[in-house]
């Protein structure tokens, strides 16, 4: 559920509210405002801050989201499955598959429609694209930047902070920083943003839901939810989660400039073809 996924960034006072939305979220779904406030001990101000920091308007917008995620938990598997030594290959397969469809449903219900038109718009409409990721997500800056190259944008990205810091720092107000970190708070892609920033480009980020340094220095925030698990599934789930979005992104920018990006897509797999 997205309560979980941003449950570590919020308040001590909002995850008291969020302990007890998690625990009795049929119940919560029929009461008011002022009656979830009595159960729980805390102001109505607390609940309308709790939904504001799980992106919602309010707490009737907040309760709909609950109810989103209610039948997607009646349609799915319940909960990410640890790897168990010694399970046999069925369950491993299981295990994992699992835990990677749950991340996708889970995060279809925090990636705004909205947001994610913005995102395209702004890359389709960018001069130059710096995408920044460390570790793991690196992979995922990488892939987006080829898709993005073969659609003849102009991507950089680099594999390290001082790296990304130069593309960051030649990156003007026509141009748009796109971080990719999932607990939000890689140090390396915040400080590239944050001189990319500086230097007047659109800052996009994508990171689990939730308050982060990256997603609260960005102009467009996209939000995958994963709940990291030990043996990496959790990991390996997020992975997948931030992929999908970059598919997404992908998809949205060819559709958008669709006969341009045909025949750069046609000419960079002649190019390829040739040296096999």
């Amino acid at each position: 559920m997205s309560i979980e996924g941003a449950y570590d960034s919020l308040s001590a006072m909002e995850r008291r509210v969020a302990k007890y939305i998690l625990e009795n979220p049929q119940e919560v779904m029929g009461i008011s405002v002022q009656r979830l406030a009595q159960k729980v001990k805390v102001s109505e101000a607390t609940i309308i801050r709790l939904s504001r920091s799980l992106k919602c308007e309010g707490f009737k917008e907040l309760k709909m989201r609950l109810a989103a995620d209610l039948v997607l938990s009646e349609n799915a598997k319940d909960e990410y499955r640890q790897f168990q030594i010694g399970q046999s290959t069925s369950e491993l397969i299981d295990s994992v598959w699992g835990s990677n469809v749950k991340s996708l449903q889970d995060s279809l219900t925090v990636l705004s429609t909205e947001m994610v038109e913005q995102a395209i718009a702004k890359l389709v409409q960018a001069r130059k694209i710096g995408v920044f990721g460390i570790g793991p997500t690196s992979l995922i800056a990488e892939d987006f930047k080829m898709k993005a190259s073969r659609i003849n944008k102009w991507c950089e990205s680099g594999n390290n902070g001082d790296m990304q810091a130069i593309i960051a720092a030649n990156m003007s107000n026509k141009d748009v920083a796109f971080g990719i970190s999932h607990s939000g708070k890689t140090t390396e892609v915040l400080h590239a943003l944050e001189v990319a920033k500086t230097n007047g480009a659109a800052i996009i980020s994508l990171t689990q839901f939730g308050h982060s340094p990256i997603a609260d220095i960005a102009d467009i925030q996209l939000y995958t939810s994963t709940l990291d698990q030990n043996f990496r599934n959790g990991a390996m789930a997020s992975r997948i989660a931030q992929l999908n979005v970059i598919d997404i992104l992908y998809v949205g920018m060819v559709s958008q400039t669709y006969e341009e990006s045909v025949l750069s897509l046609d000419r960079t797999k002649k190019a390829v073809k040739q040296t096999k």
